[in-house]
């Protein structure tokens, strides 16, 4: 006989609404300043290519941190991660807010401070998104997800409207702000990691992962993930680089997951390089930063409704079709938006084809989570980004350099072809189409384990 259990309520889940306060503390930090810095690099060097290398730089150094971060979040635990990188944070923002007020922000500066903005982010990230896995059950990771996704449609909602109202005032306001982000963010997680000894030392496990003693799941995955690890026999660690070609082989071994990494580099460049094509036309048009931020909170309210579905799709819709959907939409809505230059059509444009992205995300990611083991999480996010969002780093020298040569409606019709060709290729993956609803993600993925 079977007994039926109830679902999770993530709400009611204490560890997961500290994971998740932190976690959105440090996003809004983040949209801050992605908001803020290739506005003033424009400011400064009235050159789009100048901005575009600013802002690239920047993402290679996230790519090549990340692969790093993922190795730290399976060695260490990664609540004190989360920690660790929010303190940095605020030394960072600090640092930031110093140069800004006195007025030092030259491109030598915003390109090292970028630099280094993006390398905290790859260090100490992965072990955030990583740990979610240790806070809520299997049947409870989409819709976390998709929590998640309305987390990051808000903060893109409130993020360009604040920014450009704070850099409006200066560059130090922006500064002052994500300081205080990373300040809510460090003792979020201070919390989470306090919380999570005192359960070691209590002993307390709850059913249904209404409680999850993470600290000590994590000390007991590095006692047992040991003997199944690499160097387990003679009791020597492997080496990172060891640790990280044991994920990206597992990763490419699975059907269900290798081959959707293509796919997501693609679409994610085209449509991340026409965003930026945009963006940077209205600066060089002389429209300002309010607006540009007003057409950022435009689209994030698109997606907030978005999110606001997701939860009711992703266990109806196989995460498969709704990834199909999506990514039509998004090639759709690109060719649009080549021939689109008014801000609310813009708006319009990019809001329908963000409109199934909080649902996409929500289930790929979802079913990525429920699909990897704990001890292999923070290599594989670490490896699925590098594989998955590799190519991002040319969206802004696709933007920069081909507003500068091509003009905005031939660079965006460029990347509509990028995403003409991720569609086209999500078609053609009968392991991507066969993906199915959330509560059949488990069942689905022990079919593909070795």
């Amino acid at each position: 006989m079977t007994t039926a259990t109830a679902p999770h309520r993530l709400w009611r889940n204490a560890r997961y609404l500290t994971w998740l306060a932190s976690d959105t503390s440090k996003g809004l930090a983040a949209a801050l300043s992605g908001f803020a810095i290739p506005l003033l690099a424009l400011v400064v060097t009235n050159d789009p290519a100048q901005a575009g290398i600013i802002a690239g730089s920047g993402l290679v150094a996230r790519l090549l941190t990340t692969l790093v971060g993922g190795v730290l979040a399976d060695r260490h635990r990664r609540v004190v991660l989360m920690l660790v990188g929010s303190l940095l944070g605020i030394a960072l923002a600090t640092a930031f807010t110093l140069l800004a007020r006195a007025d030092a922000l030259t491109v030598a500066v915003l390109f090292t401070i970028n630099l280094l903005l993006a390398a905290r982010s790859g260090l100490f990230d992965v072990a955030g998104e990583s740990a979610l896995k240790e806070l809520v059950p299997d049947d409870a990771t989409g819709r976390a997800q998709a929590a998640n996704q309305g987390r990051d449609a808000a903060l893109q909602l409130a993020g360009g409207p604040l920014g450009g109202l704070l850099l409006g005032v200066g560059g130090w306001a922006v500064g002052l702000a994500m300081t205080v982000c990373h300040v809510l963010a460090a003792a979020t997680a201070g919390a989470l990691a306090r919380g999570a000894a005192g359960a070691v030392a209590r002993g307390v496990v709850r059913e249904n992962g209404d409680e999850r003693a993470d600290a000590r799941r994590v000390a007991l995955r590095h006692a047992t993930d040991a003997a199944d690890g690499p160097g387990s026999r003679t009791g020597i660690r492997p080496s990172a680089l060891a640790e990280l070609g044991e994920a990206f082989r597992w990763l490419l071994s699975r059907p269900d997951l290798g081959g959707v990494l293509a796919i997501t580099t693609i679409v994610n460049l085209g449509f991340n390089a026409a965003i930026t094509t945009t963006i940077y036309a209205l600066q060089q048009d002389g429209r300002s930063e309010l607006l540009i931020g007003a057409l950022s909170a435009g689209v994030g309210a698109v997606m907030l409704a978005g999110a606001v579905i997701a939860p009711l799709l992703v266990p109806r819709i196989g995460a498969g079709i709704l990834t199909v959907t999506a990514l039509s939409v998004i090639a759709v809505a690109t060719v649009v938006l080549s021939w689109t230059v008014e801000p609310w059509a813009i708006i319009a444009v990019l809001g329908a084809a963000v409109l199934l992205v909080p649902a996409l995300n929500a289930g790929m990611m979802g079913y990525f989570m429920v699909a990897t083991p704990s001890h292999l999480l923070g290599r594989a996010n670490s490896a699925a980004g590098a594989l998955g969002m590799g190519a991002l780093p040319l969206g802004p020298l696709i933007a920069g350099f081909g507003l500068a040569w091509f003009g905005r409606q031939n660079t965006i019709l460029v990347c509509a072809g990028l995403c003409t060709v991720a569609v086209m290729l999500a078609i053609g993956n009968r392991a991507l189409r066969a993906l199915p609803v959330e509560a059949r993600w488990a069942e689905h993925a022990r079919r593909y384990e070795l």
